[in-house]
């Protein structure tokens, strides 16, 4: 296809692509004259995951670039694969290596919650940081909770995952699989937070309302 038709299909603009062309975030296509080429169905994924990258996950283009080329590495295993996407895995050469997260207060209570669930998540997950920050910000306000408390949330969460990549198994392309992905991740984040909010409310009026 000409880069009109790839522009037309990706929902990329051609000044857009052939700017991430001249970056390397995209490969060549296959030249037919001095200035023109040809580009393939995977140049169209390709753009899909550039652009859910940089315009949903936010990446630079630097970094996008950095990310997939761990990406290509890593197109046989989904699983690392999909933890690079959703930024669960460092980018070789980026893992923190200092060991300072694990002093942080709450990273004991973290470790616990995942030794429980019996989770299989890298060393340096961000989230990891996340629930032992939540928790020492709790303690510190007075409020007794702890990681046994998250236990029926992290069931539920480990639901809901289960749910997320079932919506993965109707396609075998590995670009595809890590782009609906991440906009499953990110873009869906803000409705589940609204349907707790809508749940909460609705369970209020059960119990308490007139």
């Amino acid at each position: 296809m000409r880069i009109s038709e790839l522009s037309r299909r990706s929902g990329v603009p051609i000044t857009t692509i052939k700017h991430y062309l001249r970056e390397g975030l995209l490969p060549p296509g296959r030249a037919t004259a001095a200035t023109q080429a040809e580009y393939e169905e995977s140049h169209v994924r390709r753009l899909r995951l550039i652009r859910a990258l940089i315009g949903v996950r936010g990446l630079s283009v630097s970094a996008t670039r950095e990310l997939l080329t761990a990406v290509s590495e890593h197109e046989a295993d989904t699983h690392q694969m999909l933890g690079l996407v959703l930024g669960a895995r460092p980018v070789a050469g980026t893992e923190p290596g200092t060991g300072k997260e694990d002093d942080r207060p709450g990273s004991a209570d973290a470790d616990a919650l995942l030794t429980e669930m019996g989770w299989q998540v890298s060393e340096h997950a961000p989230a990891k940081g996340v629930i032992a920050d939540t928790l020492e910000t709790l303690r510190s306000l007075g409020v007794d909770y702890d990681w046994r408390s998250l236990v029926p949330y992290a069931t539920l969460a480990g639901r809901t995952a289960a749910h997320d990549l079932d919506q993965l198994d109707d396609t075998t392309d590995p670009l595809e699989r890590a782009e609906r992905a991440l906009l499953l991740t990110v873009l869906l984040e803000p409705a589940l937070l609204a349907l707790r909010r809508l749940a909460q409310e609705d369970e209020s009026a059960k119990r308490y309302g007139g």
